[in-house]
């Protein structure tokens, strides 16, 4: 199995700490971000990782070349960067002979149950599975009475995307999905840069499963502030 791994990022909210170095180069319990995602995804079974990289790109690639982490690793450098749907689709010569593959943010933190999401991606034949918590954000993903995708909400300009009049509830995204192949057919025309979310939209607009995986009982945790990685950081000394 493959999965990407998104490391492309500015990390800009992480300032000063990455103004010399990468967020996924960022440390916290004596690995880097990096080295705890891609333990992660080792552990469900993923043998080959693409990293895309863009900032501070050499230095992610040095790293990465000077280690056996267990996995191979492949490279996408993006020298404009892409976002995720972007990112994604530059990518997509590793992905599309796969049956499905894994997704992930380099700065997350997270116990995630991947295999049993893996189960309900291929027992409900979704074309994409997403991680989702209920907690507090600005943007929400919308879904029906059988978590199935049916809009997108930004409250903090009440911008809204509706798909259907069902009764709906809504979800925060964790940065974690998997996805089938076929979901690179929704892709087309959007110039270079663009995120995945309307690509959600647009296919389950076209009748397309895009299904909810609820994780509000795993730990998983956005390292996206210095505030969240002391948080994080102090949760893996008092586990060591």
């Amino acid at each position: 199995m493959k999965a990407m791994l998104f490391a492309a990022g500015k990390g800009t909210r992480l300032k000063p700490l990455t103004d010399r170095h990468p967020k996924c180069l960022v440390q916290a319990g004596g690995k880097t971000l990096l080295e705890h995602n891609i333990d992660y995804l080792k552990n469900a079974g993923v043998s080959t990782i693409v990293v895309n990289v863009h900032h501070l790109a050499e230095q992610v690639i040095a790293f990465l070349g000077d280690r056996d982490l267990g996995v191979e690793i492949q490279i996408s450098r993006e020298v404009d960067l892409l976002e995720t749907g972007g990112g994604l689709l530059k990518a997509m010569d590793h992905f599309k002979d796969e049956a499905a593959f894994v997704v992930c943010n380099s700065d997350i933190y997270t116990d995630i149950d991947l295999n049993k999401m893996l189960s309900l991606h291929d027992q409900n034949k979704n074309l994409a599975t997403l991680a989702v918590a209920d907690r507090n954000t600005s943007r929400y993903l919308r879904f029906d009475g059988d978590d199935l995708l049916c809009g997108w909400e930004n409250r903090k300009n009440d911008e809204q995307v509706v798909l259907n009049d069902h009764p709906y509830h809504t979800r925060a995204f964790n940065g974690l999905q998997i996805m089938s192949p076929h979901l690179f057919d929704f892709m087309a025309g959007r110039g270079k840069a663009f995120s995945t979310i309307p690509v959600f939209l647009d296919a389950a607009a076209a009748g397309q499963r895009i299904q909810a995986f609820p994780v509000d009982d795993a730990f998983w945790i956005d390292i996206g502030t210095v505030e969240k990685l002391e948080l994080l950081r102090t949760r893996l000394s008092q586990s060591s």
